[in-house]
């Protein structure tokens, strides 16, 4: 089965990620991928993560589908207009990409060349409606797409610890509509705040997967606290990370253990290891996965 039709059959899901490099050395990533090859059911491509300049998605999915692994193609709005995302989408379904993740995408100011200039032309909701219009056959002006129309499935994200909540779910429920079938969440530390997120989500009848990002040490945690939106990491895990002698050994127990205690609320567990791909597999083992 493909990750569309594993979503649909309500199988436990695990994606992890991968970061394109800022050059064309490609080496390493393949072998993190190799790493979890059968162990995850997809693998995410990040668009010019933080607003950095690098290789560009598209190509690494690409990559990953022509090695063997199923990609989740992130799309975010701030770099492209409404012409070049909808060609970017085409583009991804000739490669035999159909999973695609749509985002908003960081502020080019937060990025390497901050003076570059952000298009944001679509916003998520938009872009969304977009790729789902041609799933039917048709450019968001209503114009007939030659031949056979492309199979996408769409995903979206979430912030469950956003603060105020509601406007999160407002735009999840316009998301849904606009054709996302399933979300990967924002870093999740404290349980109390996901089962809250859930609780008020339940009626949106969704396929949630809780995203997990491992700790590389206590100032990363202080950091995210400080100017993460939305991400909450409880002082007691910052005092392990920062008492910890083996920092890896411990980010993989405490990022074990946050797994092991959302699995049984939510659809699949998203990994982002941000330079770390190379310890997944132990987070995967330690997590029983």
């Amino acid at each position: 089965m493909n990750f569309k039709e594993k979503l649909a059959s309500g199988k436990f899901l695990l994606t992890s990620e991968v970061g394109p490099p800022k050059g064309v050395e490609i080496r390493s990533l393949l072998e993190e991928s190799e790493l979890i090859r059968n162990r995850v059911d997809a693998i995410n491509v990040t668009d010019l993560q933080n607003s950095v300049m690098r290789l560009g998605s598209l190509a690494v999915s690409s990559i990953l589908k022509h090695h063997g692994f199923e990609p989740i193609y992130q799309l975010t709005c701030r770099d492209r207009n409404r012409l070049a995302l909808q060609s970017d989408l085409l583009s991804a379904a000739v490669l035999g990409i159909e999973n695609v993740l749509i985002l908003t995408g960081d502020h080019t100011t937060a990025g390497d060349h901050p003076e570059a200039k952000p298009v944001f032309d679509l916003d998520s909701v938009q872009l969304l409606q977009a790729a789902d219009r041609l799933g039917q056959g048709f450019d968001i002006k209503g114009n007939r797409l030659s031949g056979k129309p492309p199979n996408f499935c769409l995903g979206a994200v979430v912030n469950p610890g956003a603060d105020p909540l509601e406007p999160q779910i407002i735009k999840m429920e316009k998301k849904i509509a606009a054709g996302a079938q399933f979300f990967q969440t924002q870093a999740v530390y404290d349980i109390k705040i996901f089962e809250n997120f859930l609780k008020k989500t339940r009626h949106l009848k969704t396929k949630i997967m809780a995203g997990i990002v491992l700790l590389k040490s206590a100032g990363m945690a202080e950091y995210m606290n400080q100017n993460v939106a939305g991400v909450s990491v409880p002082e007691e895990l910052i005092k392990k990370m920062s008492e910890a002698e083996d920092k890896v050994k411990q980010s993989v127990k405490i990022a074990s253990g946050i797994i092991k205690e959302l699995k049984p609320m939510c659809e699949g567990i998203h990994i982002m290891p941000i330079g770390w791909g190379r310890f997944v597999p132990e987070v995967l083992d330690a997590s029983g996965l």
